[in-house]
């Protein structure tokens, strides 16, 4: 099984390129599904590498894909811009999910 990445930006498809990774730059919606129609179309793709930006931009797009194929995997990814996350977004998912609030030692 292969990797693809679809990017919103050249510089993380010239990054995931040098670890062997081909992919494509989109940035409207006919182009997304241009790709993604090429992507679920090639057997070999496993795992679907997407920045978070088009990730956030077309959620409906990636969560239809998400929810309704066992393949390829998709997992968002922060761009060269950095996360789109709160800052101690791991914090509060583990607060969440134990339903205690879990403070962090001051250093």
């Amino acid at each position: 099984m292969r990797m693809y990445l679809i990017s919103d930006n050249v510089d993380t498809l010239t990054g995931m390129r040098l670890a062997g990774i081909e992919g494509i730059v989109v940035h409207e919606r006919d182009e997304l599904h241009q790709a993604l129609d090429k992507v679920l179309a090639d057997k070999t793709i496993g795992i679907l590498l997407i920045t978070e930006l088009l990730s956030n931009h077309f959620p409906d797009i990636i969560e239809d894909i998400k929810l309704n194929r066992r393949l390829p995997i998709v997992v968002a990814i922060p761009d060269r811009h950095g996360t789109g996350r709160n800052p101690n977004f791991i914090m509060d998912y583990v607060n969440e999910a134990i339903g205690v609030k879990v403070q962090e030692d001051e250093p």
